[in-house]
């Protein structure tokens, strides 16, 4: 086999609910490889839930729950996806785990917000679209941007729904978006918006606070700590909670927005850079070997 002709000192298996990957540490451990399981949020509870009887359930009978008990370690990419895990009870040997990124020089507001991520139901774009129904006078002048790929009906209904809310004319929907036209997209957002219902990290958080703009995002993130270095609005799921957001966005001046998009920064550097986590995942795999 593959394991064999190559001797790996450990194996990383990065996905959940295919059997593929499941198998495939199956017979890593029976060869007697160590392994590393990166659920990456697929094991989130919004996640088991849906298509729970259908689809979820078979394959925790069948497979993934023994690959989830069996892992020598499980790799969380934050502490509430540590948290969620060990309430499953399956295992609780679990590890915590921008240069290139240009930040924008200037904060002098464009009135654009931004959406950008897949197109899906557990994104919770219609808390956005609700709450910038609410606010059709304040926001005006602006462009609401949602870029990303998804299912075509679920689009579709979406584009209904902006007709339906009367703010069609405001929202874009701009289909998927790469390279340098994404980094462009964070840049020249005034605000960058996730009103998801769960994310086990939100890579695209990181992105836009490394390009110095504010976030709004939910505590179905773990990213509280837009609040405490107060670099955006870590907030309740909902429309509500999206709505109170926005309305203190557009109440900051421009240095307050400034001040906000260098904190984000400043966080991404210290704690998120490329070098900082791979020598987190290094150190994780030396910790596992000598398990």
């Amino acid at each position: 086999s593959l394991l064999n002709t190559i001797h790996p000192d450990i194996v990383h298996v990065n996905c959940c609910w295919l059997p593929c990957s499941a198998f495939t540490q199956k017979w890593a451990q029976e060869l007697g490889y160590k392994v590393i399981l990166s659920p990456h949020g697929m094991l989130e509870p919004w996640i088991i839930s849906r298509n729970y009887w259908t689809k979820k359930l078979p394959a925790l009978l069948l497979y993934q729950k023994a690959a989830v008990v069996n892992a020598d370690c499980i790799h969380a990419t934050a502490e509430s996806e540590k948290e969620n895990l060990l309430k499953l009870g399956y295992n609780d040997k679990i590890d915590i785990d921008v240069n290139s990124i240009v930040m924008k020089d200037s904060w002098q507001r464009k009135k654009k917000i931004l959406f950008l991520s897949r197109i899906h139901v557990k994104k919770g774009i219609e808390f956005l679209l609700e709450a910038v129904a609410l606010l059709k006078e304040q926001l005006a002048d602006y462009t609401i941007n949602i870029a990303g790929e998804g299912d075509y009906d679920y689009i579709v209904s979406l584009k209904n729904k902006t007709k339906e809310l009367g703010i069609e004319k405001m929202v874009n929907f701009c289909g998927g978006v790469y390279g340098e036209m994404k980094w462009t997209f964070f840049r020249d957002a005034d605000v960058f918006v996730l009103p998801t219902y769960s994310e086990n990290f939100g890579i695209v958080v990181g992105e836009a606070l490394a390009c110095g703009t504010p976030v709004i995002t939910t505590k179905g993130t773990p990213w509280k700590e837009l609040n405490t270095e107060h670099c955006g609005w870590w907030t309740e799921i909902g429309i509500e909670a999206t709505r109170k957001a926005l309305l203190d966005f557009l109440s900051l001046s421009e240095e307050k927005l400034r001040i906000m998009g260098n904190n984000g920064r400043r966080l991404i550097e210290n704690k998120y850079s490329t070098k900082r986590i791979a020598q987190n995942m290094l150190s994780l795999y030396n910790k596992t070997l000598q398990k």
